[in-house]
C-alpha cells in the first residue's frame, strides 16, 4: 500500500480502482493478483475483499472491481513535490466494467494536480479510446475538478477559457479547456505482435499528450514499424512516428517465461532508428549467456525449437542477478515533454 514504487520507470503508484480480470497471455503470472490476495488477507484494505480467489493454489482475479476509499482517491492532492505516478498498478483503469463516473473522479484528481505526471497503463485500449474521445468526458471531468478545488480549498488557480491571465492571482494554474490533459501519459501493454496489432492503433487514435507502450512481459517479437494508424487529426503515420516511449522487460516470478534477447535488441534498435525513447526495465528471471557459458553445459533454457540459435539459450539466475543491462548498457530513456510544472 506504500505510495513509493520500486518500478524503475515511475516514482509512485496510485490505485484509485482495484481488481481486474485476465485478458491475454501477459496476464497469466500477473504480480498484482498475488499482491491483491496478500493485501486482502492482511485485512487492512476492505475494498480489496473478493477481488481474488484461489485456483490451483494460485491467486487469480475474480473480476470484481472496487473504487478505493476517499483517502486513497485523493492521495495525489497531498503529494506536494512533483512525481511521476503509475496509475492503477492493481487493476485496469479502463476495464470495461469500471463505471465512467469512477474514471471521471480519477481524471479530475489528475486535472487539479498538474505538477504531477500520470502514467495510466491499460490492456483495454478500445475502452480508453471511446472514453477519452467522447466530447462529454472533458466537461464531466472539469466539473468535478472545479468542485475539488472549491471544496478542498486547493492552492490552484482555475483559468477558464477567455480569462485574462494577467488578472489571475499567482499559483498553480489549471486551464479548464485543456484536453487531453497535458500531464497524463497514456500507455498500453503489448506482450506480443498480436496484442500490439490490437492495442496500438487504438492508442494512436486516442487523444493524448504522450503515448507509450509497455512491452512487458515481452513474450514474442514486436515489429513497431510495419503498421500505420490514423491519428485523431486524420493523419496517417507509422506507429513509431506517433509513439513517444517504449518500455521493454522480461517476466519475473516463480513461473517466469524467458525473453529472447533478440526481441529486446530489435525493439531497442527500432527506437534508436526512429528517435523514440527506450527504457529497458529488466531481463526478469533469465539473462543471456556469456560467451564462456555458450561453450559449456550450464543448465540453460532454450527459447523456441532451434538449438542452433545461440541467442535462444538463456540462464535462470533470478531478477536481481539478471539485472537490467542490455548489451552492457542501462537504457533509461524518457519522453521529451514541455517544461516542468512547479510544486505546490
Amino acid at each position: 500500500m506504500a505510495d513509493k514504487s520500486p518500478i524503475e520507470w515511475t516514482d509512485a503508484t496510485w490505485n484509485p480502482i482495484v481488481g481486474c480480470s485476465i485478458a491475454t497471455a501477459g496476464c497469466t503470472h500477473c504480480y498484482a493478483m498475488k499482491m491483491a490476495a496478500r493485501i486482502e488477507a492482511m485485512g487492512g484494505a476492505p475494498h480489496y475483499a473478493g477481488t481474488t480467489k484461489k485456483a490451483n493454489g494460485n491467486a487469480v482475479w475474480t473480476g470484481k472491481l472496487a473504487l478505493a476509499p476517499e483517502r486513497i482517491l485523493t492521495q495525489p492532492l497531498r503529494w506536494k513535490q512533483p512525481r511521476r505516478i503509475f496509475v492503477n498498478s492493481m487493476g485496469d483503469l479502463f476495464h470495461d466494467d469500471v463505471p465512467d463516473e469512477w474514471i471521471d473522479l480519477t481524471l479530475a484528481v489528475m486535472a487539479v494536480t498538474p505538477h504531477h505526471t500520470y502514467q495510466p497503463l491499460t490492456k483495454r485500449a478500445d475502452r480508453m479510446r471511446r472514453y477519452l474521445s467522447d466530447p462529454a468526458t472533458k466537461h464531466r471531468v472539469y466539473d468535478l475538478a472545479c468542485n475539488l478545488v472549491i471544496e478542498r480549498q486547493l492552492q490552484v488557480v482555475l483559468i477558464a477559457p477567455g480569462t485574462d491571465e494577467r488578472r489571475a492571482p499567482p499559483g498553480l494554474r489549471v486551464y479548464l479547456d485543456q484536453w487531453p490533459l497535458p500531464n497524463v501519459w497514456l500507455g498500453v501493454s503489448a506482450e506480443r505482435q498480436q496484442e500490439a496489432d490490437q492495442r496500438i492503433p487504438e492508442l494512436l487514435a486516442t487523444p493524448a499528450a504522450i503515448r507509450f507502450v509497455s512491452a512487458e512481459p515481452l513474450l514474442g517479437p514486436i515489429d513497431f514499424g510495419r503498421q500505420q494508424a490514423r491519428l485523431p487529426t486524420n493523419a496517417w503515420l507509422t506507429w513509431l512516428d506517433a509513439i513517444d516511449w517504449i518500455i521493454v522487460g522480461g517476466e519475473s516470478g516463480p513461473n517466469a517465461r524467458p525473453m529472447h534477447p533478440a526481441w529486446a535488441r530489435a525493439i531497442r534498435d527500432q527506437c534508436q532508428t526512429a528517435g523514440v525513447a527506450f527504457f529497458f526495465k529488466q531481463w526478469g528471471e533469465h539473462r543471456p549467456l556469456t560467451r564462456a557459458e555458450h561453450n559449456q553445459a550450464c543448465g540453460a533454457t532454450l527459447i523456441g525449437n532451434d538449438p542452433h540459435d545461440r541467442e535462444a539459450h538463456v540462464l535462470r539466475v533470478g531478477k536481481k542477478a539478471a539485472g537490467r543491462l542490455l548489451d552492457g548498457v542501462e537504457h533509461d530513456g524518457m519522453p521529451e515533454v514541455a517544461g516542468e510544472v512547479p510544486a505546490l
